[in-house]
């Protein structure tokens, strides 16, 4: 148990800063509902999740692979970033859907923020510095490595969930005008992340 809420702490303290997915998880919870912004948020949880598995077992040929490999994943996911803020900026308003979405773009949305959160390889380095710091970096027994990834999933669904019905509560504010704008700056945000991405491989 308390691995499982150690993990639940890490898992939420590292989904809590607001970057790409989470203004991608706002602008769905807006136009779409606060299904597909949560299950926006669930696709990072997964990818969080991938990479505590790699921390928490002491996958080194892995994690170093990844490492090695950060080049291609970060050209890769930068441009992805800028392809998704393109989008995003220039898509046009709709009436926002009060009756929820399909399954299948539930299923899109999942996939499209597990691939971002995927994609930067730096994200283990951070749980391994992370669990180095914590002492977590031996825990003892399989058991208890599993209870502490678990833990991290739960704690960054949790804050999906948090966000998605926090968001939910503004949405039936919100005009076509108002989601333009929204679209537009939500575009500029994601692409400007891209760009970043694209200029840390420099």
């Amino acid at each position: 148990m308390i691995f499982f809420l150690k993990g639940l702490i890490l898992g939420f303290s590292i989904a809590a800063p607001v970057g790409p997915i989470g203004v991608l998880c706002i602008r769905r919870t807006l136009q779409f509902g606060r299904f597909s912004g949560f299950f926006s948020g669930l696709g990072a949880a997964a990818a969080d999740c991938v990479y505590g598995i790699i921390a928490a077992f002491g996958l080194t040929l892995i994690s170093n692979f990844l490492i090695a490999s950060q080049f291609w994943f970060r050209l890769i996911g930068g441009i992805f970033l800028l392809y998704l803020g393109v989008k995003t900026g220039i898509a046009k308003a709709q009436e926002i859907n009060h009756s929820g979405v399909s399954h299948k773009t539930l299923l899109s949305d999942f996939i499209s923020t597990f691939f971002l959160t995927i994609t930067n390889p730096m994200t283990v380095l951070s749980f391994l510095a992370v669990f180095a710091g914590l002492g977590l970096s031996s825990t003892g027994s399989y058991g208890d490595s599993i209870a502490l990834v678990f833990g991290i999933f739960v704690g960054s669904a949790f804050w999906w969930l948090l966000l998605s019905e926090g968001v939910t509560l503004f949405r039936r504010k919100m005009s076509l005008k108002i989601m333009t704008w929204i679209n537009r700056i939500a575009g500029l945000i994601i692409v400007g992340f891209g760009i970043f991405s694209l200029m840390s491989i420099l």
